[in-house]
C-alpha cells in the first residue's frame, strides 16, 4: 500500500482480500498487513502470502481482485492457478547483510514492505527503538558520534560527506539551541527511495533523528518534506503521534532526562531546496536560495543555530549501526564507502523498482541481474546516475564497482540513487537537453553562471537538436559547461553541466552527426527526421485515419503519400502501420 502500489490498483485488491476472508470466516487464521513498497514496482499490485510458523512465502505479482479467492484457497502449500508468482525471491532479501549467493542486502529497507507503517507495535516487535534506548541509557553523546564516525557512514543524499564528522562539527558548537534536520525533499527525476522509506518505515527515521539529537545536543528535529508526498506525510504524522503516546518522543525519553520533539515542514517542490542552505531558508519562510559556505549549517544553520542536515536514507542506517556496531557496518560495502546504497531503477529496464546493494556492486549486476536487463530485448546504451546532477555511464563502465570515488572518476556521481537506464533508441543529445531543461526550470536564479549560463547551454543544445548547430556550437558548449562548473554558487549550478559534459565525452559522434549531417542517429530529434511510405504499403488507410494533421493522402488499396510540408513528425503513422511500410529517416 505504497504510492506505487496504490497507483497500480492495490486498493480494490485489498478490499477483495478482506471480503474473501470475511465470507470464508478466516479472521482468526489470516492476518492482513498493509505494508509500504516492497521494491517490486514492476509487478504491482503485489501480495505476499506468508506462513507464520515456518516463514515460508509465496509472492504474487500483478494481482487482480478476481484472483484473490484462488490465492487464499492455495494458501502457502500451493500456487493459485492463473496467477503470476515472482520467481526471484532474492530480489526481496530476508537479511540485513548479503546472504550467500544474493546480491542484495537490506539495511535502509529492512522494514519497508514487511511492517505496517501505521502500527508502532510492529516496529517495536522488529527491534524498533532499541537503538535509541541503547544510546540514551548506555552511551554518552560523544560515544554515539564516535560510533557513527567509526562506521564510515557517508551522506546518502549526494556528495557522500562523512556523517560522523558532520555530527561532530555540530556537537562542538557552544549553543543552547541546536537542530537536527531530515532532508526529505527528494527531487531527482526517477528517484523514489526516500518516499518508499517514509511511506513504509517512518519510525526508522524518527528514531535516528532522536539519536542524532542526543549526539549533538539538539532537542528539536525538523522533517522537510515536499508536499507532493501526501501518503508519506500522513504516515509520518501517525508515527510521530504514536511515538509521543509511548514516550519515545517528548520529555524524559527512557528516563534519561533527554527531551526531543519532531515537527514537519512542507516544501513546494523546488529542486534547489535539496541543497542544505536553501532548504534551511525555506524552513525559515524565505526564498529557497543557497548561500556561500562557510559558515556551514553545522556551525550556523536554522535560525542561525548549529544544525545537522542529513537525508532520509542516511538516517535509515543509524539505528542498525547503533544496534549492531561499526565493524558490522564496515564489513559490508567497500573500505572507502561502507554499507549499502538504495537505487531506484527506472527507464528502459525490465524490472523497475528499488534495489539495495552493498557498495562496490557493479552496474552490470544491478541492471542485468536485479533489473533483468533492457526492455523488449533492446541494446543497452547508457545509464544516468545522480539525476540531473550526474552523468551518463556507457557500456564500457558496466563492470565498474559503484562507490562515490569510482563514479566521480568517470564524470558522474552517486547522488540520491536514481538510476535511469537508456537503450539504443535514446538520443544522448536530447537526453542532455532534457536534464538541462529540468535544472534550468529549477534554478533559483541567484547566481549569474547558473541563471544565464544554463539558459545559454540549453539554447545551444536546442540549436543542435533542431539542425541549426555547428561544430563551433559544440566547442562553445564545452567551454561554457566548464565555466559554469567552476563558478556557480551551489551544487545545483556546479553539477548542472554534468549531463552535457558526460554525453559529449562518451557520445561526441552523436553531436557531430547532428551538426555535420543534420541527422539524429537515434531518430528522436523531430526536426532532423522525416517519414516516408514505401512500396510495402497496401493502402489499408490506418495511417491516414490516425494522422492528427491529415497530411497523408491516398486511395484505398493504393500506396499512400506523406505531404512533408505539413507533416509534424509525430510518428503516429510509423507506430500504427502494421505492414512496416512507414520508414523513418
Amino acid at each position: 500500500m505504497g504510492t506505487c502500489g496504490i497507483a497500480a490498483g492495490t486498493t480494490p485488491v485489498l478490499k477483495a482480500i478482506y471480503q474473501e476472508i470475511a465470507e470464508r470466516r478466516l479472521e482468526n487464521a489470516i492476518e492482513v498487513s498493509e505494508v509500504g513498497c516492497m521494491g517490486l514496482c514492476y509487478a504491482e499490485p503485489v501480495v505476499m502470502f506468508v506462513e507464520r510458523s515456518t516463514g515460508r512465502r509465496v509472492i504474487y505479482g500483478e494481482v487482480t481482485p478476481q484472483q484473490v479467492p484462488a490465492i487464499l484457497a492455495a494458501g502457502i502449500d500451493g500456487v493459485a492457478p492463473g496467477t503470476r508468482t515472482l520467481e526471484r525471491n532474492w530480489y526481496y532479501p530476508e537479511f540485513e547483510e548479503p546472504a550467500p549467493g544474493e546480491l542484495q542486502a537490506r539495511i535502509v529497507l529492512r522494514n519497508t514492505g514487511r511492517l505496517n507503517p501505521e502500527k508502532i507495535d510492529e516496529y517495536i516487535a522488529a527491534g524498533g527503538y532499541r537503538a535509541l534506548a541503547k544510546a540514551l541509557t548506555t552511551m554518552t553523546s560523544q560515544e554515539v558520534i564516535d560510533l557513527i564516525s567509526a562506521s564510515g557512514l557517508r551522506g546518502r543524499g549526494g556528495g557522500g560527506f562523512p556523517t560522523g564528522r558532520k555530527w561532530q562539527f555540530a556537537a562542538d558548537q557552544k549553543s543552547e539551541e541546536k537542530f537536527i534536520i531530515c532532508n526529505a525533499d527528494e527531487g531527482d527525476p526517477g528517484a523514489f527511495m526516500d518516499r518508499a522509506v517514509l511511506e513504509g518505515d517512518p519510525h526508522t527515521v524518527l528514531e535516528a533523528m532522536a539519536i542524532g539529537g542526543y549526539a549533538i545536543g539538539a532537542h528539536t528535529g525538523v522533517i522537510y518534506i515536499r508536499a507532493e508526498y501526501p501518503l508519506a506525510v500522513k504516515r509520518l504524522d501517525i508515527a510521530i503521534s504514536q511515538a509521543k503516546e509511548r514516550g519515545l518522543l517528548g520529555k524524559n525519553i527512557f528516563g534519561s532526562g533527554f527531551d526531543f520533539n519532531i515537527e514537519i515542514k512542507f516544501g513546494a517542490g523546488a529542486f534547489v531546496c535539496g541543497e542544505e542552505t536553501a532548504l534551511i531558508h525555506s524552513i525559515e519562510g524565505k526564498r529557497g536560495e543557497p548561500t556561500v559556505k562557510p559558515p556551514f549549517p553545522a556551525v550556523e544553520g536554522l535560525w542561525k543555530k548549529p544544525s545537522v542536515v542529513n537525508n532520509v536514507e542516511t538516517y535509515a542506517c543509524i539505528g542498525a549501526i547503533v544496534r549492531k556496531g561499526a565493524e558490522w557496518f564496515r564489513s559490508i560495502g567497500t573500505a572507502g564507502s561502507p554499507g549499502t546504497k538504495v537505487f531506484a531503477l527506472a527507464g528502459k529496464i525490465s524490472k523497475v523498482g528499488l534495489a539495495e546493494v552493498p557498495m562496490g556492486t557493479t552496474l552490470r549486476q544491478i541492471i542485468y541481474e536485479i533489473g533483468d536487463g533492457i526492455k523488449n530485448g533492446r541494446k543497452f546504451k547508457a545509464v544516468q546516475t545522480g539525476g540531473p546532477s550526474g552523468g551518463c555511464i556507457t557500456a564500457a563502465n558496466l563492470d565498474l564497482p559503484i562507490d562515490y570515488e569510482a563514479l566521480k572518476k568517470i564524470g558522474s556521481m552517486m547522488g540520491s540513487g536514481g538510476m535511469i537506464v537508456m537503450d539504443e533508441d535514446d538520443c544522448m543529445v536530447n537526453i542532455a537537453k532534457f536534464f538541462l531543461e529540468f535544472t534550468l526550470d529549477e534554478s533559483c536564479g541567484k547566481c549569474t553562471p547558473c541563471r544565464i549560463g544554463n539558459r545559454r547551454m540549453y539554447e545551444m543544445l536546442d540549436e543542435i537538436t533542431s539542425g541549426r548547430g555547428t561544430v563551433e556550437t559544440i566547442e562553445k558548449l564545452k567551454m561554457l559547461s566548464a565555466t559554469i562548473k567552476d563558478t556557480a554558487l551551489c551544487g545545483l549550478g556546479q553539477t548542472a553541466p554534468n549531463p552535457v559534459l558526460s554525453t559529449l565525452a562518451n557520445f561526441e559522434e552523436e553531436y557531430l552527426a547532428h551538426v555535420r549531417e543534420s541527422r539524429c542517429p537515434a531518430g528522436v530529434c523531430a526536426k532532423l527526421i522525416h517519414f516516408e511510405i514505401s512500396d510495402k504499403c497496401v493502402g489499408c488507410g490506418l495511417c491516414l485515419h490516425h494522422c492528427p494533421v491529415n497530411c497523408i493522402t491516398g486511395e484505398r488499396r493504393a500506396r499512400h503519400v506523406i505531404d512533408q510540408s505539413r507533416c509534424i513528425k509525430c510518428g503516429v503513422c510509423f507506430q500504427t502501420c502494421r505492414f512496416h511500410a512507414v520508414e523513418k529517416h
